[in-house]
């Protein structure tokens, strides 16, 4: 049997095979809330043969969010909003995740199809907030937090995992990569404060950690919970960049802390924490990131990056490398990726009873 096909289980929760869905940003949310773009989209992926599809990027608070068209989880009129959505998966033998986040001082910035970098005071623009008043390359000054703001923070994951919850999501998992808030308090890059959440590795971790106990408390002990994190800032392995940054390293140390406080897979990724770092890519350039987390850390992985066809994922996976794949530009050049790798690597495809009769 093709080990991507393989149900995989999570505490008490079976996901149908190793081809998941990568949370991948729209920008097209109105005050928070999906709509019919985001329906249509992640419907699409679930009839196409995904076992799991984290939703993008979804904001714990405004302040949170990226863009002004972010999806948000911060009152109970998106999280009603999201009840069809969760519903449609389902019925698809889907199982419903989704990723909270925020971003931290990449925070107020336009859509990557748009001219500006950042959103004026004029068009609705805010003032980001993050570890250390020092903005992203392009984008605003950031304000810097006060221990109190952290906290808030901390509770507003864990308000929008409950709301996740009500929502039919069966998985959360929390943002910690791509240079976003949980990432610049990890990267010393980003964070240079003198206090509690500063300094050494485990003053810098102590807000991831906070924030996965949070949710952690709140979501359901069956249910599984996921932590995607940038393995490396790109930065301190590239000999010719004087600049300290996290790193694999780092991030196998983290892994194990997570595992310890609950995380069972983390979404291993890589960079965003400075818009110039080296990024030395190529097929499954991140796939070693996870390998790593998953031999040293003692836990279940994800791989992702430039993951494309049937034969390298299934190899990902049957050897070890990755629990389990997931897909970002391929799912979107083609939806229905999981059922092509299906009839490829000679597993059943199992098209929705709609399509079936005719193919």
């Amino acid at each position: 049997m093709s080990a991507l096909f393989e149900p995989l289980t999570l505490r008490s929760l079976t996901i149908p095979n190793r081809i998941w869905m990568a949370p991948l940003c729209m920008y097209s949310a109105v005050d928070g809330v999906p709509n019919d773009w985001h329906l249509t989209h992640l419907a699409a992926r679930a009839a196409g043969g995904a076992g799991l599809i984290l939703v993008e990027a979804t904001a714990v608070n405004p302040a949170g969010r990226i863009t002004p068209g972010d999806l948000g989880l911060w009152n109970d009129t998106q999280r009603d909003a999201f009840v069809r959505i969760t519903d449609f998966l389902t019925t698809q033998g889907t199982v419903p995740g989704i990723q909270l986040a925020h971003a931290g001082r990449k925070a107020s910035a336009t859509a990557p199809w748009a001219e500006a970098a950042t959103v004026p005071d004029a068009d609705g623009g805010w003032t980001p907030v993050a570890p250390s008043a020092e903005a992203f390359d392009g984008l605003r000054e950031p304000a810097e937090l006060t221990v109190e703001e952290i906290r808030g923070i901390v509770a507003d994951f864990a308000a929008a995992a409950r709301r996740a919850l009500d929502a039919g999501f069966r998985v959360v998992e929390v943002h910690g990569a791509h240079g976003y808030l949980i990432h610049e308090f990890l990267s010393p890059h980003a964070n240079h404060r003198t206090d509690a959440y500063g300094g050494s590795f485990e003053n810098r971790a102590r807000f991831a950690l906070e924030v996965v106990d949070a949710v952690r408390a709140v979501w359901p002990a069956d249910l599984p919970v996921f932590y995607r994190t940038s393995a490396t800032d790109w930065l301190t392995e590239n000999p010719a960049d004087p600049r300290d940054g996290w790193t694999v390293d780092d991030t196998v140390r983290l892994a194990g802390l997570l595992r310890e406080h609950g995380v069972d897979l983390v979404d291993t990724s890589s960079g965003g924490i400075a818009r110039d770092a080296k990024v030395v890519t190529g097929p499954g350039y991140q796939v070693p990131f996870a390998a790593r987390v998953r031999a040293e850390a003692g836990v279940a992985v994800g791989a992702v990056g430039l993951i494309t066809e049937p034969k390298q994922a299934e190899d990902i996976v049957a050897t070890g490398q990755a629990d389990a794949v997931l897909l970002g530009r391929e799912l979107l050049r083609d939806p229905s990726w999981a059922r092509r790798a299906a009839v490829e690597l000679g597993a059943r495809p199992g098209w929705p009873v709609q399509y079936a009769w005719a193919l």
